[in-house]
């Protein structure tokens, strides 16, 4: 937060950056530095177990569905060694059955003090499985809720599924023309009813899958709140909004130019096709064609002029159109055509056929010829000129790509076919030029991959410039957030250059259309396009109502309209509609509007920009207070997920693992082309040799979140990090084991972790330590920054607790005093109950399993750590004194083992320890037989000299801190000490360069003065003053060295 001083000064982006790289860098620094082994870390540390004769998939769960998990001995084979299998067990359902995942409430219902946390689950497909993706955002989401749950907040997490009308019917008509039904293998062959239940079928086999993969992954929503967008109660939505819209003008019907698939015989939004772009001349495949299709070319070609020998010469990049034709346009200042403008050209293919020379300001000189074909009824651009101009529109096109009667002899063809025969018409008549290659940019359907058309065609729309200004007004003042900032910039800039929306879809699968066509009797049928003689309505009664009350004293029939609304309209209704809207209901008042929507930034155009119209519109309410942005999953080799690459990945398949041949199995079960599917194959073998190995929900939960920046950036997959993490897992399991035997069975905590005073050193460091785990962790996650908060926890439990507190613990509890030993032992029961709950939100199945495990403190009756509080920062437990002694002790230590290391030293080695103040000096001296203990299994003689006493000769330096130097005599371990001196020459380069580094960062953040990085300058302050100590003794060093040579 920044100072609220008159001074303050905010930071520049420039400065923000490199802030954050030294923040980096010195976290990277810090943890290479606490990964380095302590000195009983050459000994087996927490005792590891054989890995048992037994594999996952021989577990077979004893406990009753619902009931708490029957937990087996440690000692038992199964339970020796991790297992993720054996671990995740019977955990999800004894959640569900205890009602965890429902909204935590006060005794009267209301909310907890805290107030509420709502995430209404991104809605996934029901076309197939899950992917790595999903998993991604799972994962956050999840961990987002149950860090608000253990944090007393009313928490709510929603789930369901999208009907995904184009994906799931496209799928279903791919199937049935692979694997024909009763004989039939199209949709037509259907009636509409049979072809829906034949996509309701599809949904229900995949929406299984899906909750499954949910409910593995350990995913904490409420089930009793499921929701599905083609439900009656989402339904019901929907047509609310559709009549209300309609009734009010937003919603209307016009006849303009749509975006159409041939392939799948539907318009779509413009946010559904692709551009592809050309350099030039580029033969594409087209569904439906034998051979590649030319694009990227532009063909010049003439029209007589009528009652004149005269040629006007016009290119196109799209021949076929021609045959719609209906003007040319020419600029009014173009003097070649000046005399062309008002005069007619005859169409030399379609007899009859004449078109009309205009003048108009929007004609480019420069391009082609500078006259301009017009095909109004089959290019926007056109359609605006023809509309202007008042020229004929003339559609050439049947809805599955052929031409029709309208093109004369070219009726019947397909579209591109028709393109080659035009130009070879025109070439018998003498009136083709010439071709020349020219960029170009061809819109492709994201679905089929066909070439998108064109096509005049009425639709219902939605007016989006009234509703895009209040959606603006909410992110620019902050009562909506968007991260990361890139993501709000380019979603300003979405909303800003906004087009009315095309809503109809002609599909079957889908929320069909509550509007009904008026037919008056006696009188002739209206136009369709017009929207007068069209009535919206909640039921066809009220339709009926309403068409006898605008045509009075007429007998009217009603004709519903056969096509479906776009997904997205009933998606954009999502974060209310599943709170109960349009009814009042009691969960709308209290959990509207959600807190957080986690998404990935490709869907913002799509789908976060409507939630935020429809809301605004309909319920008069932001739908949620932030939106966070993930980065996209890419492969290994940062390509985009697709199944036709083989590079899409379940997320079970890396829960369980698999082999190769299973991967290559799951090829031949979906859609992919025989060739597509050997691609994906070759990619396999090369990612995956071995196929993937069982990783366990947990690990990769852990890993996906540790990818994820807070700036949203893409994410490299790689099975290898996140197998790696299982390995932490395992670290965590024998940890958490271990302490337990320490603990016995008999140990009873005491009813607080409150400070005793008994406390040795190393407790009080650990404990500080733990403590600000917690602070880090909360602001963190806070800030939504969830990487860093996986380093946090990782540092603690792995590095601090496990490496360093737990090894140091074992000397105390088996050779000290009582007292110590139950202190000890409090402190090791604190600090592991701790950080189990510290990582809950990541992975939520080991920590339940260990926590499970542990005695509770007297009179907590807490049933699962789902519920238990998180961790929070104890200013009780703030020691710094504590921290910054221990710190000097463990540094001491390392210096030692490096020397000893370097030097390869095996018999008894002589060391010193030179403080450089008089604390470092008493501290070092009431440690060093903790010293000596963390020095290794190597003899060393320890000496500890003055505070700034004179420092032995003949000796090699490991500079510890500002606070104290370790030394080692070399003098008669080296054979060469010129060679010596450059190995510390080196060393002191390396140290300049830091410094430098350090001074120019401390100059950027002396510039700013703001509370956010006071840590910053304060932590590049300590490093400098330990930079210089270290260039002092290194220095020094190399003149010993050098004396030594002579």
């Amino acid at each position: 937060m920044a100072s609220t001083q008159a001074s303050a000064k905010p930071m520049s982006e420039k400065q923000r950056l490199k802030l954050e790289k030294f923040t980096n860098k010195k976290e990277k620094q810090e943890q290479q530095k606490q990964q380095q082994p302590s000195g009983a870390s050459k000994e087996k540390k927490i005792k590891k177990q054989d890995i048992p004769a037994v594999e996952s998939k021989d577990w077979v769960e004893s406990t009753p569905a619902g009931q708490r998990k029957i937990l087996k001995s440690l000692d038992d084979d199964f339970h020796k060694a991790y297992l993720p299998k054996v671990v995740e067990s019977a955990w999800y359902s004894f959640w569900e059955d205890q009602g965890l995942f429902k909204p935590q409430t006060e005794k009267d219902g209301s909310l907890k003090p805290k107030g509420k946390y709502v995430i209404a689950i991104p809605p996934p497909n029901v076309t197939g499985k899950l992917h790595i993706g999903h998993a991604l955002a799972l994962s956050l989401e999840d961990t987002l809720i149950r860090w608000h749950r253990m944090r007393q907040f009313s928490t709510l997490y929603i789930p369901g599924c999208d009907h995904a009308g184009i994906a799931t019917q496209a799928v279903v008509e791919k199937q049935l023309a692979r694997h024909p039904k009763d004989g039939k293998s199209k949709r037509q062959d259907f009636s509409r009813a049979e072809f829906v239940q034949l996509c309701q079928d599809w949904k229900e086999d995949y929406h299984q899958a899906i909750n499954n993969t949910i409910r593995r992954l350990g995913v904490s929503v409420d089930w009793s709140r499921e929701a599905f967008t083609m439900s009656p109660q989402l339904s019901k939505a929907v047509t609310e909004t559709f009549v209300q819209l309609h009734s009010e003008g937003l919603i209307y019907r016009a006849n303009k130019l749509v975006h159409w698939s041939c392939r799948l015989s539907t318009a779509l939004s413009t946010l559904e096709v692709n551009q592809k772009e050309l350099e030039g001349s580029t033969k594409l495949d087209v569904p439906g064609y034998d051979k590649k299709i030319e694009f990227g070319t532009l063909t010049f070609f003439k029209y007589p002029i009528e009652g004149s020998d005269q040629t006007l010469e016009v290119a196109t990049t799209r021949p076929e159109t021609m045959l719609g034709d209906t003007g040319i346009a020419v600029h009014p200042q173009d003097d070649r055509y000046k005399d062309f403008v008002g005069r007619t050209a005859i169409h030399p293919i379609i007899p009859g056929r004449k078109l009309r020379i205009v003048a108009d300001e929007y004609v480019d000189r420069k391009f082609g010829t500078g006259a301009v074909k017009l095909t109004p009824a089959h290019d926007q651009n056109d359609f605006n000129l023809g509309k202007k101009h008042d020229l004929p529109f003339i559609n050439i096109l049947n809805e599955d790509g052929t031409l029709n009667s309208n093109a004369g002899p070219y009726a019947g063809e397909k579209r591109f076919n028709a393109r080659y025969g035009v130009i070879e018409e025109l070439k018998k008549l003498g009136l083709y030029t010439r071709q020349e290659s020219n960029k170009m940019v061809v819109p492709i359907c994201s679905r089929s991959g066909d070439v998108i058309e064109p096509l005049l065609k009425p639709q219902w729309w939605m007016r989006m410039e009234p509703l895009a200004k209040p959606a603006i007004a909410v992110v620019e003042s902050g009562e909506l957030v968007i991260r990361p900032e890139l993501q709000k910039r380019q979603y300003l800039q979405w909303m800003r250059n906004l087009q009315d929306w095309c809503l109809s879809r002609q599909l079957w699968w889908g929320h069909q259309i509550p509007a009904y066509f008026v037919s008056i009797e006696g009188e002739d049928e209206g136009n369709d396009a017009d929207d007068d003689y069209w009535i919206c309505g909640r039921t066809e009664r009220e339709a009926q109502q309403k068409a006898e009350q605008k045509f009075p004293g007429k007998k009217v029939t009603l004709r519903r309209d056969e096509d479906v609304l776009d997904t997205w309209f009933s998606s954009g209704l999502w974060p209310f509609s599943t709170l109960g809207w349009p009814d009042k209901t009691a969960d709308l008042e209290n959990y509207f509007p959600n807190t957080t929507l986690e998404t990935g930034w490709d869907i913002i155009p799509f789908w976060v920009s409507r939630m935020i119209v429809f809301s605004l519109k309909l319920t008069g309410k932001v739908p949620f207070t932030e939106v966070f942005c993930h980065g996209l999953i890419r492969d290994s080799e940062g390509r985009k997920m697709s199944k036709s690459l083989g590079n899409v990945v379940d997320p079970l398949d890396i829960v369980d693992g698999i082999s190769l041949d299973g991967l290559h199995q799951k090829l031949l079960q979906g859609n992919l082309a025989q060739s597509e599917v050997k691609n994906a194959e070759k990619y396999q073998k090369k990612v995956f040799p071995q196929g993937i190995p069982e990783v366990g929900a947990d690990a990769l939960r852990f890993s996906l979140i540790s990818y994820a920046q807070s700036s949203g950036s893409d994410i490299n997959f790689d099975i290898k990090t996140m197998y790696g993490y299982r390995k932490f897992c395992n670290k965590i399991y024998q940890a958490t084991k271990f302490v337990l035997g320490k603990l016995g069975d008999d140990f009873i905590p005491r009813e607080s972790s409150a400070l005793t005073g008994m406390e040795s050193l190393p407790e009080r460091w650990i404990l500080t330590k733990m403590n600000t785990a917690a602070k880090r962790m909360n602001q963190a996650l806070e800030e939504r920054e969830f990487a860093r908060s996986t380093q946090i926890s990782h540092r603690y439990l792995y590095d601090e607790l496990f490496d360093i507190y737990i090894e140091n613990s074992k000397s105390i509890i088996s050779d000290g005093i009582p007292e110590e030993v139950r202190s000890a032992m409090d402190t090791l029961y604190t600090t592991i109950e701790s950080g189990l709950r510290l990582v809950a939100p990541f992975m939520p199945f080991l920590t339940e399993e260990l926590w499970q495990r542990l005695p509770r403190r007297p009179g907590n009756k807490t049933s699962s750590i789902t519920i238990a509080e998180y961790p929070e920062y104890d200013s009780s437990f703030h020691d710094p004194r504590s921290e910054v002694a221990y710190e000097l002790v463990l540094g001491c230590s390392k210096g030692i083992r490096s020397l000893l290391a370097d030097y390869a030293v095996k018999d008894e080695g002589v060391a010193y320890i030179a403080p450089l103040n008089q604390m470092s000096h008493d501290t070092v001296s009431a440690q060093l037989s903790a010293i000596e203990a963390l020095s290794g299994k190597t003899p060393v003689k320890i000496s500890i000299l003055k505070a700034g006493g004179t420092i032995p000769t003949d000796c090699a330096v490991f500079p510890v801190s500002a606070d104290a130097n370790a030394y080692l005599e070399v003098k008669n371990r080296i054979q060469d000490a010129a060679k010596e001196a450059d190995k510390f020459k080196a060393k002191v380069d390396e140290a300049r360069r830091e410094h430098v580094d350090i001074d120019a960062i401390m100059a950027e953040l002396s510039k700013v003065q703001d509370k956010d990085v006071n840590e910053a300058r304060q932590s590049a302050e300590s490093r400098k003053r330990d930079v210089e100590a270290r260039l002092q003794a290194l220095q020094a060093t190399v003149t010993m060295f050098e004396k030594m040579k002579v």
